[in-house]
């Protein structure tokens, strides 16, 4: 590998996440996780994460932290890419799965899939950002939010190329088989 290229082979993981009565999350459409996607050195700031995702086409960024509460957004897909510090983030509601994530992680959260924060290091923060710069709404999973969220995610396209690998990434693969 060249040293200085920011971008690495990941271990891919990926869930399933079903309907789990309050939250749509995303029975078609995988989460994935890229363990160790960003050889981010110590000089590296939150813009080396960010052109990685406008060089694929993947906008509307913003540097924070995850809200510590569940949350989904229903007209696009999100991509998170682990910037600093360390945190355990839980997706797809209450009983859904719990991912330990560490600087260069990169989760890549389809529409419907509620994602939460239950615990970070102080200075865990990602960046975030959206296929196309798409807007996001926020759902909270909350009595009157479907049929109509449950409509949107069924309307939000397969991203043209995967926010760390491009057009022959493993979203687009993986997306591409399940469809």
């Amino acid at each position: 590998m060249d040293k200085t290229q920011i971008i690495q082979q990941a271990y891919e993981v990926s869930h399933i996440l079903k309907d789990d009565g309050t939250f749509p999350n995303n029975p078609v459409l995988p989460l994935l996780v890229y363990k160790r996607a960003l050889l981010l050195r110590p000089k590296d700031d939150a813009s080396a994460i960010k052109k990685v995702f406008e060089s694929n086409g993947w906008t509307n960024s913003w540097v924070n932290g995850v809200y510590d509460y569940h949350h989904y957004h229903s007209v696009t897909h999100e991509v998170l890419g682990v910037y600093c510090g360390t945190a355990d983030i839980q997706l797809g509601g209450p009983h859904g799965v719990c991912v330990e994530v560490f600087r260069g992680d990169v989760i890549i959260i389809p529409a419907g899939v509620a994602h939460k924060c239950i615990k970070s290091s102080e200075d865990f923060s990602v960046v975030g950002a959206y296929p196309e710069g798409r807007d996001y709404d926020m759902n909270y999973g909350k009595e009157g939010e479907r049929p109509k969220a449950d409509q949107n995610i069924a309307h939000v396209p397969v991203p043209g190329n995967d926010p760390v690998y491009g057009a022959e990434g493993p979203l687009k693969k993986i997306w591409q088989v399940t469809l």
